[in-house]
């Protein structure tokens, strides 16, 4: 399945691995999961892991945008991990749609990511 969903930390951190090529359906399993999270925890921190990431089909990449509209009102923090320059892109694109505080982390740094993540909220950079 190319989106895993993990909870860690009590619920509150919600760690998210995408692979391969996202298609319509990955967000149709999806979605139902962060909503039940969401009503469970409140807020949440999100870790978006891309490993081997090839982006999305055409329906799959409107659906992304719109879990995105509706769940960045949910979002506390997110920790973006990838390996590529767009995927860094993808990071400061969403910020002008969240109140989250969003940090892009290279692979070799998801420890980093992780961390921040636990972190006590501060004010926003």
């Amino acid at each position: 399945m190319p989106i895993q969903i993990k909870q860690e930390n009590g619920g509150k951190l919600v760690a998210v691995q995408v692979t391969g090529k996202l298609v319509k359906a990955d967000y149709e399993r999806c979605v139902p999961e962060f909503e039940r999270l969401i009503r469970q925890h409140g807020k949440l921190r999100l870790l978006f892991e891309m490993t081997d990431f090839h982006g999305w089909e055409a329906g799959a990449l409107w659906d992304e945008i719109k879990l995105d509209i509706k769940l960045f009102a949910d979002i506390e923090r997110l920790a973006v991990v990838g390996d590529k320059k767009w995927e860094h892109g993808m990071a400061t694109f969403s910020k002008p749609f969240t109140r989250a505080t969003i940090r892009y982390f290279d692979q070799a740094n998801a420890a980093e990511a992780r961390k921040w993540l636990r972190e006590a909220s501060g004010p926003r950079p």
